[in-house]
């Protein structure tokens, strides 16, 4: 009877611990399952965070581009034009210019400023004069710079030039057009028409048939003088005779036929370089007068 009960004692035993293994072995193979099922989703996550970094890094990539580019057009606005009326343009650049040049003017001459082209056209006059020394030229009268167009016309009198009814340049116009030379050099993108002016008084001598042959002979005398002893680019220079049909003013007086008689320099600029040219004041500190 001891016997039987210790044999069933045994085989209860065996068939318990056969239970506890199958269990173990399910919950076994559930674990490994769900590690395989983790690892396959640990492994998508990962693609798809591969995919979403280098979505990432192309955004980064984009933001950098971006960055240097406002920084570049930030620059670039400087550089570029707003329109002056009807007339000119003008970069934010050479405003800055203009500023400093026209911080120092008497507040007497800035009233009568009113508009960014009358600041531009005072800055521009101050400048050039400076450029071109007018320590020996009358402000009213020898010389006057203006803007009209997009282009800069300076208009020297005729007694800065040539004795009367010649058209041979005196002595005393080299110092001016060596600086107009300068300007012209500076850039060779320029064109630049020489305009020869006369007044109504009509004229006629072995050399010279009238009027308008005396404003264009006038007119290459500069375009040579240019050429020849201060080394203007001859492509550059346009030679022109308007004779007296666009007088500044009406003939009728001594002090207006003067006026009438001149020569205007027409350059047809980038204007934003010829005032950075005439604004730059280390330019103009080396120029030695």
């Amino acid at each position: 009877m001891k016997k039987l009960s210790l044999v069933l004692l045994v085989v209860l035993s065996s068939c318990v611990s056969k239970k506890k293994y199958v269990a173990l072995e399910k919950e076994k193979g559930e674990i490994t399952s769900e590690l395989t099922k983790t690892r396959v989703e640990k492994e998508e996550l990962e693609q798809k965070f591969a995919i979403i970094q280098s979505r990432v890094n192309d955004y980064n990539a984009k933001i950098n581009n971006l960055t240097t580019e406002v920084g570049e057009l930030t620059e670039e606005n400087k550089t570029k034009f707003d329109a002056v009326g009807n007339k000119a343009v003008i970069s934010e650049k050479s405003k800055e210019g203009m500023r400093k040049t026209l911080a120092n003017v008497d507040p007497e001459v800035m009233k009568y400023v009113n508009s960014l082209e009358d600041s531009m056209n005072l800055a521009l006059s101050l400048n050039l004069k400076k450029f071109v020394d007018n320590s020996d030229i009358d402000e009213n009268e020898d010389i006057s710079i203006n803007i009209d167009q997009t282009v800069v016309m300076i208009s020297i009198s005729d007694k800065m030039l040539f004795n009367s009814g010649s058209y041979k340049i005196n002595s005393k116009a080299n110092k001016v057009l060596e600086k107009v030379a300068d300007v012209i050099k500076s850039e060779p993108s320029l064109n630049v028409m020489i305009e020869g002016h006369t007044d109504s008084r009509t004229i006629n001598t072995d050399k010279i048939k009238d009027n308008w042959d005396l404003s264009v002979l006038r007119a290459t005398s500069v375009v040579r003088a240019l050429q020849k002893d201060f080394g203007v680019a001859p492509e550059q220079l346009i030679a022109a005779g308007r004779s007296s049909y666009q007088p500044l003013t009406d003939n009728d007086t001594k002090d207006n036929r003067a006026r009438n008689r001149r020569t205007r320099i027409v350059i047809l600029p980038n204007i934003d370089k010829f005032f950075a040219l005439m604004s730059s004041s280390d330019t103009l500190a080396a120029t030695d007068l």
